[in-house]
């Protein structure tokens, strides 16, 4: 799956994430990339829930093709 509204945008995001549950997209859609919002409605493709126990800095993939979501595999640099 690749994310539909990044444009040319394919490098990693580095974010810090405080500790909680967050929704990455799987369906491609999201506006909001990488983090689902709702946008997946009627597809039949579920956001990927993961946890952060304790705040720190992540790098999520923005391309979506990683193989290890929500985390970068640098699978963008086959671009």
């Amino acid at each position: 799956m690749r994310f539909n509204n990044v444009g040319d945008i394919h490098t990693p995001l580095t974010k810090r994430l405080d500790a909680g549950t967050y929704l990455w997209c799987r369906c491609g859609e999201t506006k909001n990339v990488p983090f689902c919002d709702g946008s997946h409605e009627g597809t039949g493709i579920q956001p990927l829930e993961f946890g952060v126990n304790v705040g720190s800095t992540k790098v999520l993939c923005s391309c979506g093709l990683t193989k290890r979501p929500p985390e970068c595999d640098n699978a963008h640099k086959d671009f």
